[in-house]
Protein backbone atom coordinates (compact mmCIF):
# COMPACT_ATOMS: atom_id res chain seq x y z
CA UNK A 1 0.00 0.00 0.00
CA UNK A 2 2.74 2.44 0.93
CA UNK A 3 4.53 1.53 -2.48
CA UNK A 4 1.21 1.92 -4.79
CA UNK A 5 0.31 5.59 -2.51
CA UNK A 6 4.04 7.12 -3.62
CA UNK A 7 3.33 6.03 -6.86
CA UNK A 8 0.31 7.70 -7.10
CA UNK A 9 1.78 10.90 -5.64
CA UNK A 10 4.74 10.77 -8.29
CA UNK A 11 2.32 10.52 -10.77
CA UNK A 12 0.39 13.25 -9.66
CA UNK A 13 3.34 15.13 -9.42
CA UNK A 14 4.84 14.17 -12.75
CA UNK A 15 1.45 15.04 -14.55
CA UNK A 16 1.20 18.68 -12.72
CA UNK A 17 4.33 19.10 -14.41
CA UNK A 18 3.32 18.14 -17.92
CA UNK A 19 0.12 20.68 -17.59
CA UNK A 20 2.86 23.00 -16.11
CA UNK A 21 4.99 22.62 -19.03
CA UNK A 22 1.33 23.75 -21.35
CA UNK A 23 0.63 26.76 -18.82
CA UNK A 24 4.31 27.56 -19.74
CA UNK A 25 3.32 27.97 -23.56
CA UNK A 26 -0.40 29.83 -21.99
CA UNK A 27 1.78 32.69 -20.40
CA UNK A 28 4.42 33.32 -23.26
CA UNK A 29 2.34 32.96 -25.85
CA UNK A 30 -1.04 34.24 -25.42
CA UNK A 31 -0.07 37.98 -24.59
CA UNK A 32 1.46 38.06 -27.79
CA UNK A 33 -1.54 36.80 -29.71
CA UNK A 34 0.50 33.34 -30.61
CA UNK A 35 -1.62 30.30 -31.60
CA UNK A 36 -0.60 27.33 -28.23
CA UNK A 37 -1.70 24.66 -30.25
CA UNK A 38 -1.09 24.63 -33.81
CA UNK A 39 2.81 26.29 -33.41
CA UNK A 40 5.56 24.11 -32.31
CA UNK A 41 7.51 24.89 -29.50
CA UNK A 42 10.54 27.11 -30.34
CA UNK A 43 13.16 29.20 -28.78
CA UNK A 44 11.81 32.58 -28.49
CA UNK A 45 15.45 33.76 -29.37
CA UNK A 46 16.69 31.73 -32.66
CA UNK A 47 13.25 30.30 -33.71
CA UNK A 48 14.76 26.26 -33.47
CA UNK A 49 11.99 24.20 -33.13
CA UNK A 50 12.24 22.16 -29.62
CA UNK A 51 13.35 18.52 -29.80
CA UNK A 52 10.47 15.98 -28.42
CA UNK A 53 13.51 15.01 -25.64
CA UNK A 54 14.19 18.72 -24.83
CA UNK A 55 10.23 19.06 -23.43
CA UNK A 56 10.81 17.24 -20.56
CA UNK A 57 9.51 18.73 -17.47
CA UNK A 58 12.27 21.07 -15.19
CA UNK A 59 14.98 17.97 -16.34
CA UNK A 60 14.96 19.52 -19.78
CA UNK A 61 15.98 22.22 -18.33
CA UNK A 62 18.70 21.17 -15.88
CA UNK A 63 20.10 18.82 -18.51
CA UNK A 64 20.60 21.90 -20.77
CA UNK A 65 21.55 24.23 -18.28
CA UNK A 66 19.52 26.61 -18.94
CA UNK A 67 20.30 27.67 -22.20
CA UNK A 68 18.73 26.68 -25.73
CA UNK A 69 20.66 24.00 -27.58
CA UNK A 70 20.67 25.87 -30.90
CA UNK A 71 21.96 29.15 -30.08
CA UNK A 72 22.80 28.63 -26.64
CA UNK A 73 20.51 31.70 -25.19
CA UNK A 74 19.65 31.59 -21.68
CA UNK A 75 16.25 29.83 -20.65
CA UNK A 76 14.12 31.64 -18.43
CA UNK A 77 13.79 29.97 -14.85
CA UNK A 78 10.36 30.51 -15.26
CA UNK A 79 9.82 27.11 -17.18
CA UNK A 80 10.96 25.01 -14.48
CA UNK A 81 9.65 26.94 -11.65
CA UNK A 82 6.40 26.87 -13.35
CA UNK A 83 6.83 23.24 -13.91
CA UNK A 84 7.56 22.58 -10.51
CA UNK A 85 4.75 25.17 -9.02
CA UNK A 86 2.23 23.02 -10.78
CA UNK A 87 3.23 19.48 -9.77
CA UNK A 88 3.28 20.63 -6.29
CA UNK A 89 0.21 22.52 -6.04
CA UNK A 90 -1.08 19.19 -8.02
CA UNK A 91 0.01 17.18 -5.55
CA UNK A 92 -0.75 18.99 -2.15
CA UNK A 93 -4.63 19.50 -3.62
CA UNK A 94 -4.53 15.19 -3.54
CA UNK A 95 -3.02 15.12 -0.53
CA UNK A 96 -6.06 17.50 0.72
CA UNK A 97 -8.98 16.18 -0.82
CA UNK A 98 -7.98 12.59 -2.26
CA UNK A 99 -9.61 10.59 -4.92
CA UNK A 100 -12.59 13.37 -5.64
CA UNK A 101 -14.28 15.81 -7.55
CA UNK A 102 -13.04 18.38 -5.61
CA UNK A 103 -9.26 17.31 -6.17
CA UNK A 104 -10.34 17.09 -10.23
CA UNK A 105 -11.47 21.04 -10.08
CA UNK A 106 -9.43 22.33 -8.06
CA UNK A 107 -6.15 20.67 -10.16
CA UNK A 108 -8.06 22.42 -13.36
CA UNK A 109 -8.76 25.84 -11.16
CA UNK A 110 -5.45 26.29 -10.06
CA UNK A 111 -3.79 25.64 -13.50
CA UNK A 112 -5.57 28.37 -15.02
CA UNK A 113 -5.10 31.07 -11.86
CA UNK A 114 -1.36 30.30 -11.87
CA UNK A 115 -1.16 31.05 -15.68
CA UNK A 116 -3.67 33.99 -15.31
CA UNK A 117 -1.29 35.21 -12.59
CA UNK A 118 1.49 35.44 -14.40
CA UNK A 119 0.01 37.25 -17.19
CA UNK A 120 -0.94 39.69 -14.90
CA UNK A 121 1.55 40.59 -13.26
CA UNK A 122 3.52 41.33 -16.38
CA UNK A 123 0.88 43.18 -18.32
CA UNK A 124 -2.25 44.04 -16.02
CA UNK A 125 -4.64 41.93 -17.93
CA UNK A 126 -6.43 38.87 -17.55
CA UNK A 127 -6.98 37.36 -21.40
CA UNK A 128 -10.75 36.56 -21.43
CA UNK A 129 -9.59 32.71 -22.30
CA UNK A 130 -8.94 32.00 -18.63
CA UNK A 131 -12.20 33.32 -16.89
CA UNK A 132 -14.45 32.02 -19.45
CA UNK A 133 -12.63 28.30 -19.18
CA UNK A 134 -13.02 28.76 -15.12
CA UNK A 135 -16.87 29.68 -15.80
CA UNK A 136 -16.99 26.06 -17.67
CA UNK A 137 -14.94 24.92 -14.31
CA UNK A 138 -17.68 26.53 -12.24
CA UNK A 139 -20.23 24.53 -14.29
CA UNK A 140 -18.94 21.32 -13.77
CA UNK A 141 -18.38 22.30 -10.14
CA UNK A 142 -22.61 22.94 -9.84
CA UNK A 143 -23.31 19.59 -11.71
CA UNK A 144 -21.65 17.85 -9.41
CA UNK A 145 -23.35 19.58 -6.37
CA UNK A 146 -26.64 20.30 -7.51
CA UNK A 147 -28.57 19.66 -4.30
CA UNK A 148 -26.06 23.12 -3.34
CA UNK A 149 -26.72 25.21 -6.46
CA UNK A 150 -27.66 28.37 -4.58
CA UNK A 151 -25.02 28.80 -3.16
CA UNK A 152 -22.60 28.62 -6.01
CA UNK A 153 -24.95 30.89 -7.91
CA UNK A 154 -25.01 33.82 -4.95
CA UNK A 155 -20.97 32.87 -4.85
CA UNK A 156 -21.05 34.08 -8.61
CA UNK A 157 -22.64 37.29 -7.95
CA UNK A 158 -21.54 37.80 -3.69
CA UNK A 159 -17.86 39.87 -4.78
CA UNK A 160 -18.61 40.37 -8.29
CA UNK A 161 -21.63 42.65 -8.26
CA UNK A 162 -19.62 44.53 -4.92
CA UNK A 163 -16.70 45.15 -7.46
CA UNK A 164 -18.47 45.75 -10.33
CA UNK A 165 -20.32 48.74 -8.11
CA UNK A 166 -16.94 49.95 -7.24
CA UNK A 167 -15.97 49.84 -10.78
CA UNK A 168 -18.57 52.45 -12.02
CA UNK A 169 -18.50 54.65 -9.07
CA UNK A 170 -14.74 54.89 -9.76
CA UNK A 171 -15.30 54.99 -13.47
CA UNK A 172 -12.82 51.77 -13.93
CA UNK A 173 -9.96 53.06 -11.96
CA UNK A 174 -10.78 51.24 -8.74
CA UNK A 175 -10.59 47.48 -9.97
CA UNK A 176 -9.86 45.81 -13.42
CA UNK A 177 -12.89 44.12 -15.25
CA UNK A 178 -10.65 41.10 -15.34
CA UNK A 179 -10.81 40.93 -11.98
CA UNK A 180 -14.45 41.29 -11.94
CA UNK A 181 -14.89 38.56 -14.16
CA UNK A 182 -12.36 35.95 -12.03
CA UNK A 183 -14.37 36.87 -8.74
CA UNK A 184 -17.71 35.76 -10.45
CA UNK A 185 -16.34 32.62 -12.11
CA UNK A 186 -13.86 31.78 -8.74
CA UNK A 187 -17.70 32.15 -6.75
CA UNK A 188 -19.31 29.81 -9.08
CA UNK A 189 -16.59 27.29 -8.07
CA UNK A 190 -16.07 27.92 -4.49
CA UNK A 191 -19.78 29.19 -3.56
CA UNK A 192 -20.45 32.43 -1.57
CA UNK A 193 -18.61 31.92 1.89
CA UNK A 194 -15.43 30.45 0.59
CA UNK A 195 -15.15 33.29 -2.36
CA UNK A 196 -15.80 35.77 0.36
CA UNK A 197 -13.10 34.59 2.62
CA UNK A 198 -10.86 34.27 -0.78
CA UNK A 199 -11.54 37.99 -1.52
CA UNK A 200 -10.59 39.27 2.37
CA UNK A 201 -7.24 37.02 2.17
CA UNK A 202 -7.00 38.09 -1.32
CA UNK A 203 -6.70 41.77 -0.85
CA UNK A 204 -5.35 41.75 2.47
CA UNK A 205 -2.32 39.67 0.96
CA UNK A 206 -1.94 42.54 -2.24
CA UNK A 207 -1.70 45.47 -0.16
CA UNK A 208 0.80 44.07 2.46
CA UNK A 209 3.16 42.28 -0.16
CA UNK A 210 2.63 45.91 -2.69
CA UNK A 211 3.25 48.24 0.43
CA UNK A 212 7.19 46.13 0.70
CA UNK A 213 7.74 46.23 -2.87
CA UNK A 214 6.80 50.17 -3.01
CA UNK A 215 9.16 50.66 0.13
CA UNK A 216 12.10 47.89 -1.10
CA UNK A 217 11.65 48.37 -4.95
CA UNK A 218 10.45 51.80 -5.45
CA UNK A 219 7.14 49.98 -7.35
CA UNK A 220 4.53 52.13 -8.37
CA UNK A 221 1.02 52.62 -6.38
CA UNK A 222 -0.63 50.27 -9.46
CA UNK A 223 -0.84 46.76 -9.02
CA UNK A 224 -1.95 43.72 -10.69
CA UNK A 225 -4.46 42.20 -8.52
CA UNK A 226 -5.10 39.25 -10.09
CA UNK A 227 -2.33 36.90 -8.26
CA UNK A 228 -3.26 38.16 -4.51
CA UNK A 229 -6.94 37.15 -5.33
CA UNK A 230 -5.93 34.14 -6.96
CA UNK A 231 -3.85 33.40 -4.09
CA UNK A 232 -6.64 33.81 -1.93
CA UNK A 233 -8.99 31.38 -3.83
CA UNK A 234 -6.47 28.81 -3.86
CA UNK A 235 -6.07 28.98 0.21
CA UNK A 236 -10.03 29.45 0.45
CA UNK A 237 -10.50 26.32 -1.71
CA UNK A 238 -7.92 24.43 0.54
CA UNK A 239 -8.19 25.38 3.85
CA UNK A 240 -11.58 27.77 4.08
CA UNK A 241 -13.57 25.65 5.97
CA UNK A 242 -11.28 25.00 9.23
CA UNK A 243 -10.19 29.20 8.29
CA UNK A 244 -13.39 30.01 8.33
CA UNK A 245 -14.77 27.94 11.16
CA UNK A 246 -11.57 29.21 13.12
CA UNK A 247 -12.60 32.73 12.83
CA UNK A 248 -16.56 31.94 13.69
CA UNK A 249 -15.50 30.19 16.59
CA UNK A 250 -13.39 33.42 18.00
CA UNK A 251 -17.62 35.12 18.23
CA UNK A 252 -19.18 32.18 19.78
CA UNK A 253 -20.43 32.08 23.49
CA UNK A 254 -19.13 29.72 25.50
Amino acid sequence: MLALTVLTYIFIALFGMMIGSFLNVCIIRIPEGESIVTTPSHCMKCGKKIKWYELVPVFSWLLLRGRCSGCKSPISAQYPLIEAATGILYTSIYYRFGYSVETLIYCSMTSALLALSVIDFRTFEIPSGFNIFLLIVGAARVVTDLDNWLVYLIGFCAVSIFLLLVFFISRGRGIGGGDIKLMAVCGLILGWKLIIAAFIIGCVLGSVIHLIRMAVTKEGSVLALGPYLSIGVFIAAMWGGPILSAYLGLFSIV
